[in-house]
């Protein structure tokens, strides 16, 4: 169990802490860039989904790993075992969207629940950083 709880938060860890770099050169990026208020939401917009891309991509490596050694768990239902399956279960954790079609039994469970309330925390996070380039980019309206 402890090794369950280190990795969970390893990766916990990991992604939270790219994501702070992520959003601090977003910040620097966009207070340099001189081209409209549109153009610049819109690489603030493209760099927080690359951001999270990334984030979840972490969750599945660790996914793949987990689900292919032994003693960790596994996926099951519609899962064939390849990475590209595990990238769309943890999309669908990450975003807390669930269908449902993949389930974790074993100690997979545990990682699939850090990730949710983590994918949770970033995402909104990342809704307030844009909210702010929002207030301070966009055209005020009269």
């Amino acid at each position: 169990m402890l090794n369950v709880f280190l990795l969970n938060a390893l990766l916990v860890v990991l992604v939270v802490l790219i994501h702070h770099e992520a959003l601090l050169n977003l910040n620097s990026i966009l207070g340099r860039m001189r081209q409209s208020h549109r153009f610049r939401l819109i690489v603030a917009v493209f760099g927080v989904l690359v951001a999270h891309t990334v984030e979840v991509w972490i969750f599945a490596t660790a996914y793949f790993f987990m689900h292919h050694a032994e003693g960790w768990g596994e996926l099951t239902g519609n899962f064939g075992g390849n990475f590209l399956d595990t990238v769309y279960f943890s999309f669908t954790t990450f975003t807390t969207l669930g269908y449902g079609d993949i389930q974790p039994e074993g100690d997979l469970r545990y990682l699939t629940g850090i990730e949710g309330l983590t994918g949770f925390v970033l995402i909104t996070w990342s809704a307030s950083f844009l909210f702010v380039e929002m207030q301070r980019y966009w055209p005020a309206r009269q």
